[in-house]
């Protein structure tokens, strides 16, 4: 059976030389981080693996020590100091890839993660956030768990037996919120000029943040809706709550919402607490291109940065600087375009800077991640109106993309096209 500790027996857990890896999205064993802070020195010469997600995992491992370091996928804000100073190791892969990545390492020394307390039957529940937790746990040497009785245990969550872990730190912490706020007004014209693109019976994936919300808000009049994806969220439980999603017309998991994690605010997690028709899956399943591939009518939606003029993305970087990370964008693009009636949205606003800069550009940057190759771009969409890309010329683009810029850019963008175009055809 497990060992119950307590915060200051955590450190003495590791020991130098040691690969650890720790839980993220909503479940970021957040109390054994604190425990590990606390007392750097545990750290030394330890290299945490983590997938940490920015808006919601704010813990940088690497941190607590000068030797510690940390394979990450994402850069937020909260690791940009120690990934300029060379003590992350940043991997630029899609969830799909950070998926075989984990599957090919070793067995990890320590696995620090999150549970449910466990049931009459002695399992424990994986709770809203599967991470890549099932990756690890059958290899993993060491099992720690964070076992929190304010985790939910919903019938869709994966399980595990309570004598799989090692050792038990119980809690009863709430768990970390990410409200939408307000959501300003070119967030809601955006909202809807996409939503205009989701008929009835469409199964959707759509991330978190204001973009999201705007557009889910913008489709309470839809009905039969299903979803497949990354996240639940508040926006997403109010269209459940409605009737406008109900997943009763996916090609596969009929009625099931698919997701790998609820996040959002305590609203959503006490709505997905008692559900029985979510269900909570690894990144090996929601962001697999051919289990995507076989959904009819699948519409992949995600915000990005900024789009050239033939239709590359970039959501990764602001003047070459790594501000995130690949994520699952280009999975579900893909499975979109091999979908039957698939289609992928790409949102963004017109411009930044106070409307100084527009975000539709000639080119990207020297140094700008492309995070979605133009071959793969479908839907561009902005507060000024849709482009789509699939199956038209690069000239077809540049003109569409155009049309969609703030209009005081619509100038310089034609001029600066006809010289690319010159360039192209040399």
């Amino acid at each position: 059976m497990p060992q119950t500790i307590n915060a200051a027996d955590v450190p003495a857990l590791l020991q130098p030389g040691h690969t650890v890896f720790v839980q993220g999205a909503a479940g970021e064993p957040l109390a054994l981080g604190q425990a590990l802070a606390a007392d750097g020195e545990a750290s030394r010469d330890v290299h945490y693996v983590s997938c940490l997600v920015p808006g919601i995992n704010r813990t940088d491992f690497s941190a607590f020590h000068p030797t510690a370091t940390m394979t990450a996928f994402f850069v937020q804000a909260e690791l940009r100091e120690s990934f300029a100073a060379g003590k992350i190791r940043f991997l630029p892969l899609h969830y799909s890839g950070i998926c075989s990545y984990m599957k090919s390492l070793p067995a990890m020394d320590i696995l620090f993660m999150q549970v449910a307390p466990p049931d009459e039957n002695g399992m424990c529940s994986l709770g809203l956030s599967v991470d890549f937790v099932p990756i690890h746990l059958d290899k993993a040497k060491v099992v720690v768990a964070e076992m929190n009785t304010n985790m939910p245990s919903p019938a869709g969550s994966p399980k595990i037996p309570y004598g799989r872990l090692d050792y038990v730190l119980p809690t009863a912490r709430a768990l970390p919120e990410l409200p939408t706020g307000d959501v300003p007004a070119v967030i809601k014209t955006i909202g809807q000029k996409v939503a205009a693109l989701i008929g009835d019976g469409d199964c959707i994936q759509i991330g978190i943040g204001k973009v999201p919300a705007a557009i889910l808000g913008c489709l309470k009049d839809r009905r039969d809706l299903g979803l497949h994806g990354g996240m639940v969220t508040d926006e997403v439980a109010n269209l459940v709550d409605i009737g406008a999603l109900n997943c009763s017309r996916k090609t596969i998991d009929t009625n099931t919402l698919i997701c790998g994690a609820a996040m959002g605010t305590q609203r959503v997690f006490d709505w997905a607490a008692d559900r029985t028709d979510i269900k909570y899956c690894g990144a090996d399943y929601t962001h697999c291109v051919p289990v995507v591939a076989q959904i009819d009518n699948f519409v992949s939606i995600n915000s990005t940065l900024e789009v050239d003029l033939t239709g590359q993305a970039n959501s990764e970087t602001i003047n070459a600087r790594q501000i995130s990370g690949t994520g699952g964008l280009v999975d579900f693009v893909r499975g979109a375009r091999m979908a039957n009636n698939g289609r992928s949205v790409l949102a963004l606003s017109a411009t930044a800077a106070d409307s100084k800069i527009s975000r539709i550009v000639p080119t990207l940057q020297a140094g700008a991640a492309v995070s979605c190759p133009r071959a793969d771009t479908d839907y561009v969409v902005t507060e000024f109106g849709a482009a789509r890309m699939k199956d038209k010329s690069v000239d077809e683009r540049a003109e569409a993309l155009i049309a969609i810029a703030d209009p005081k850019f619509h100038g310089e963008l034609s001029e600066a096209w006809k010289e690319q175009r010159k360039r192209m055809g040399g």
